[in-house]
């Protein structure tokens, strides 16, 4: 009789202790080498301690499921993402002049130009053409917002600058031009700073126009760079029908322009400290005797030492022209 019962009392510590605490090791086992659902081990055992352990490893089993395969999800999204933003990048980048020299059968003249995007794509602009032997077209921008929209509206306004500029006209009335057009097609409410300036490369007489944009510096051979402040126009893309003014000063032989965009007197350090104007003279001059790629990159280096480690905030985007 002992020894039935000693038999008997086995078989059932196996089929409702042993056996199933084998099944809900061999499943944990099996899931963590194959992370995918098994089949559900229910209530294995009349054991409520052991039909706990089963039940929390099917709904382990179900949220990691649920989350690698959520995670799978949002991983090829943004890997779809960034295959994107890398091809407009690229789309951007071979929308500007990168180049340089630019104008190598010119010995008369050296500009350079960089633009550095806070994200993959950015806001800011820049160009430049020669309308004719004589006349050089050269424009900077910023529109008001970051990433691509405003990438693709920096797009568009630099087709409409470019086409408009080749069919002649002053800086103001090319100005006035392109905010008509972007005015009428700005469902986006965005709008857009620019400086620009054409240069009668024999005499030096250059007229420009600013909408809205920062102040140029200017360097005439033997002194210093040196902010050109003129009333603003207003930005393009705020209102239609504004009447841009035309401005004129002269460069001489051995002159230097520098246009730029606000990331450079608005880059900030990790003491939220900006950058400002004053350091970005202060750069120019260090660099005055450089070439236009010289000054910029110097001008580039200055403003990277004083935001540190800081993640760049604004796009950077610099032209430099000289007269030679």
């Amino acid at each position: 009789m002992g020894a039935l019962a000693s038999h008997l009392a086995a078989r059932s510590l196996a089929k409702w202790v042993f056996i199933p605490i084998k099944r809900v090791s061999d499943e944990a086992s099996r899931f963590a080498r194959e992370n995918t659902k098994g089949e559900e081990l229910g209530d294995v055992s009349r054991f409520e301690e052991i039909g706990t352990l089963s039940r929390s490893i099917d709904k382990m089993e179900t949220d990691m499921v649920n989350y690698i395969e959520n995670l799978t999800a949002y991983t090829a999204e943004r890997e779809r993402i960034g295959t994107e933003l890398s091809f407009a990048k690229r789309i951007q980048h071979s929308s500007l002049p990168t180049t340089f020299p630019a104008f190598p059968d010119r010995a008369d003249f050296d500009i350079y130009a960089s633009m550095t995007p806070a994200r993959e794509v950015g806001g800011d602009f820049y160009n430049f053409r020669l309308l004719d032997d004589d006349h050089l077209a050269m424009w900077i921008g910023d529109v008001s917002d970051k990433g691509v929209p405003a990438a693709l509206f920096m797009m568009a306004i630099n087709i409409v600058i470019n086409n408009r500029a080749s069919m002649g006209g002053t800086p103001a009335e090319i100005m006035a031009f392109v905010n008509n057009n972007i005015c009428e097609h700005n469902k986006a409410n965005l709008f857009v700073t620019i400086w620009l300036g054409i240069l009668e490369i024999s005499t030096g007489r250059l007229t420009f126009v600013n909408a809205g944009h920062e102040e140029p510096a200017i360097y005439h051979k033997g002194g210093s760079f040196e902010l050109y402040k003129t009333k603003h126009n207003v930005a393009v893309g705020v209102f239609p029908n504004i009447e841009y003014t035309d401005y004129d000063i002269h460069l001489g032989s051995g002159d230097k322009l520098f246009v730029y965009t606000d990331g450079v007197p608005e880059a900030t350090d990790q003491f939220d400290k900006l950058y400002t104007t004053g350091r970005m003279l202060a750069a120019l001059n260090q660099y005055r005797d450089g070439s236009p790629q010289e000054i910029l990159e110097g001008v580039h280096e200055s403003v990277k030492e004083f935001v540190g480690d800081r993640p760049q905030f604004d796009d950077l985007t610099m032209l430099g022209f000289e007269l030679k």
